[in-house]
C-alpha cells in the first residue's frame, strides 16, 4: 500500500506526525487491529505506530476500542472526514511526483546529504 514510491511519501503535509496520513488511509476501509496495521505499514516500528496512534487518538481522528483481548483502531467521524483532502494531497503528489522527488534530491545535495 505505501511503498517508498508511493506519492504519500513525498507529501509536503504531515496529519500528527510523520506517519499519521498514512495511518488514516490505513483506517479509510474500516477498524483494524495493531497487527493489521502492521502489514501495510511494515517500515514503522511498533514502537512509532503506537505513538502515532496515541497521537491520532488524542486529536480526535481515531477511537481505540478494547472488548476483551482485542483492540482495534478506526477511524471517528473527524478523522473520516480528513479522507477527501487527504485523496485530493496524494493526486497532487502523484501529479507533481517528478517535481518533488527532484526538489528533495537537490535539498539533500545541498545539505551534504
Amino acid at each position: 500500500m505505501f511503498d517508498e514510491l508511493c506519492p504519500s511519501t513525498v507529501s509536503p503535509v504531515k496529519v500528527g506526525d510523520k506517519w499519521g496520513a498514512l495511518v488514516v488511509r490505513c483506517l479509510e476501509g474500516g477498524p483494524r487491529r495493531f497487527s493489521e496495521l502492521r502489514v501495510p505499514l511494515a517500515r514503522v516500528t511498533p514502537k512509532v505506530l503506537t505513538q502515532s496512534l496515541r497521537t491520532l487518538e488524542r486529536d480526535g481522528l481515531v477511537e481505540r476500542s478494547v472488548e476483551g483481548r482485542r483492540v482495534t483502531y478506526a477511524l471517528t467521524p473527524l478523522g473520516r472526514s480528513l479522507l477527501g483532502p487527504l485523496s485530493v494531497l496524494c493526486a497532487w503528489a502523484e501529479e507533481h511526483w517528478d517535481e518533488l522527488v527532484d526538489a528533495r534530491e537537490e535539498g539533500l545535495a545541498a545539505q551534504g546529504l
